[in-house]
């Protein structure tokens, strides 16, 4: 594969990132079997792997843990911290970026991974109960002492890179280096903010859903049955009207470039200038073996213009069910005045 470099850290990876989500019980709870996927995946080229503590609740990072034996240091490890760790909700400092749980978490996260660093620690979404000075002062240490290479964000908005960019220049601490977005055929939004600033601040990107959740694999029809794994959970967004509207009309641009609409999906994604790697997340190794299959899909600029008609630059097609809300959206009070001081007289 060809290798990219990740930001301005210096370090190079492979444009596609094998994110590790679906190994454990969410998606495949046998070990050696995954265990087998990331050992292939590393030997088609792959260099990059991306997981999180909350994947199966820590069991994720052990099974990375596993492959990783003997072939550590050829490879640009990620974590992520911040969703919480605790099934039952009971205790509410299991979760969260202050400098109390991330020094947790990234122990926690050595541990389960058998080293004793990674070369990218991550917050996994905003975390508006904590000021983002404690936060970056904390990732700081954590640099320092060497447990990591890097810091960096997911599902930022644009303001808030911007302002811990802000943050971190007035007090002289670790600067963000990676944001992990959504981004694909069908959520195109953040080419209107956050792909353009983290350009500006040299910061690299690692994609999450560039499959737009599984939409984009061609098993999701409209007025089809879909029998996969991942609509046995219920996924509000696999039965969107006009996701599935706009699905059909990729469909048949992916015919005439001559390619399969995932293939169609993921070259599209690592298109754009601003991205670094897009994660591919395989649950089994047939679904690895196409994913791998598409690595040399170029697309022209008619089969981008022909894109571009169906899904506008910086458009969204519906929303993921996952994708990161902020607070001024789900906190109905931080939206509506109080009830007296809504009119104008």
């Amino acid at each position: 594969m060809k290798y990219r470099t990740l930001g301005r850290t210096g370090m190079k990876v492979s444009p596609y990132c094998l994110g590790a989500m679906m190994f454990g019980a969410v998606g495949n709870p046998d070990h050696d079997d995954s265990v087998r996927m990331i050992h292939k995946a590393l030997d088609a080229g792959i260099n990059f792997i991306d997981t999180a503590d909350m994947y199966s609740y820590g069991e994720s990072e052990e099974i990375v843990g596993k492959a990783l034996k003997g072939r550590r240091d050829s490879v640009v490890l990620a974590t992520k911290a911040r969703l919480p760790m605790n099934s039952d909700g009971v205790d509410p400092n299991m979760q969260g970026a202050s400098r109390r749980w991330l020094t947790r978490a990234l122990d926690d996260s050595l541990r389960r991974l058998g080293t004793d660093h990674v070369d990218l620690f991550q917050i996994h979404r905003p975390d508006p109960d904590t000021d983002i000075e404690e936060t970056l002062s904390a990732l700081t240490d954590l640099v320092r002492a060497g447990k990591v290479r890097a810091i960096g964000t997911s599902s930022y908005p644009a303001s808030d890179i911007v302002e811990a960019q802000w943050v971190a220049e007035h007090h002289r601490l670790q600067r963000f280096r990676t944001e992990q977005p959504t981004y694909s055929l069908l959520n195109r939004g953040v080419e209107r903010e956050v792909l353009p600033v983290c350009e500006r601040y040299g910061m690299g990107t690692l994609i999450y859903s560039p499959l737009a959740g599984g939409m984009l694999t061609g098993r999701y029809r409209k007025d089809q049955p879909a029998d996969t794994h991942r609509s046995t959970y219920g996924f509000r967004y696999l039965r969107d009207e006009r996701r599935l509207d706009t699905v059909e009309r990729l469909i048949p641009v992916a015919e005439e470039a001559g390619v399969s609409l995932t293939h169609l999906a993921l070259a599209f994604v690592i298109s754009h200038p601003g991205v670094t790697s897009a994660i591919i997340g395989p649950r089994t190794t047939e679904q690895l073996d196409d994913l791998l299959a598409g690595d040399k899909v170029t697309l022209s600029d008619e089969i981008l213009d022909r894109i571009d008609a169906v899904v506008p630059p910086g458009t969204d097609v519906g929303a993921l069910d996952m994708e990161y809300a902020p607070p001024a959206i789900t906190e109905a009070h931080l939206r509506r005045r109080w009830a007296g001081e809504r009119s104008a007289a």
